[in-house]
């Protein structure tokens, strides 16, 4: 699975989806880096195929109206520590991959993981 991770996220959760076998690249590592427009994002997500990781809900308004970006995961967990995001991620990994197969637009809480249809 292919996943580009917006700003609000840490860069720390790349080496954690690609140890799992993924392609992840961080909005840092993109030619605009923090300053690539959702937009922009939208479009490498739809060309690669990519699962949007976001915290900005300003994503869910798109895809809700739109059906961009490709994929989206959305990550609602309020301030949350980078350690305690990762270990949510080490967590729920394995059912976030087995809900984006089928699915689209799926959620991130502390506490559960959401799919939206």
């Amino acid at each position: 699975m292919n996943f580009v991770v917006d700003v609000q996220l840490a860069r720390r959760l790349i080496p954690l989806l690609q140890q799992a076998g993924h392609d992840a690249v961080h909005t840092l590592d993109l030619p605009q880096g923090n300053r690539t427009s959702d937009a922009e994002i939208n479009e490498i997500a739809t060309r690669e195929q990519r699962v949007v990781i976001t915290k900005d809900a300003g994503f869910v308004n798109s895809f809700l109206v739109f059906g961009k970006p490709y994929k989206l995961l959305v990550v609602s967990t309020g301030n949350i520590t980078n350690a305690d995001l990762l270990n949510l991620f080490r967590k729920y990994l394995p059912p976030i991959e087995t809900a984006l197969q089928p699915h689209r637009y799926v959620e991130l809480t502390r506490t559960a993981l959401l799919i939206h249809r």
